[in-house]
């Protein structure tokens, strides 16, 4: 095998650059996403570039471009929602980091059988993408998103 992306599974930055691509966005819960799409857009000195609902997880969500990277603010729709859970419990803040893979089947079966502890199963997510989540307590505090583009 001459090509280092097609080697056996190993620990290292090779490896990890053919599942973990980027990071794709940070997740930040909101309780006011009006009130929090005018402090970014004064922040960033640019509007979002799109505003979605996600009925799945009662969240509504904007998102801005900086760089490469994407900050995506989560408003709960629903009191019973996650992110509506996570303010009560937390606060407005930090929600979650995505980071886009190649293959978020392999990604998420390869990260299980590190030990990370799984929330639910592949679902479609924002932006026109697929997602699935891992539990803050395996990854140190911080709450994982894998997301892969949809075709």
């Amino acid at each position: 095998m001459n090509n280092i992306f097609e080697t056996p599974p190993q620990r290292g930055v090779f490896y990890a650059l053919r599942f973990m691509r980027k990071i794709e966005h940070i997740g930040i819960a909101v309780r006011d996403l009006k009130a929090a799409n005018d402090s970014y857009t004064k922040l960033f000195n640019a509007a979002p570039y799109k505003l979605e609902t996600v009925e799945s997880e009662s969240v509504s969500t904007s998102f801005f471009h900086i760089g490469e990277t994407k900050i995506e603010l989560l408003e709960a729709t629903s009191d019973q929602s996650a992110i509506a859970k996570y303010i009560e419990k937390r606060g407005e803040g930090i929600h979650h980091i995505a980071y886009d893979v190649e293959d978020i089947s392999a990604e998420r079966e390869r990260l299980i059988s590190e030990g990370f502890q799984a929330i639910g199963e592949i679902k479609n997510g924002a932006d026109n993408k697929l997602v699935c989540f891992f539990h803050p307590k395996s990854a140190n505090g911080v709450l994982i998103e894998l997301c892969q583009e949809r075709v």
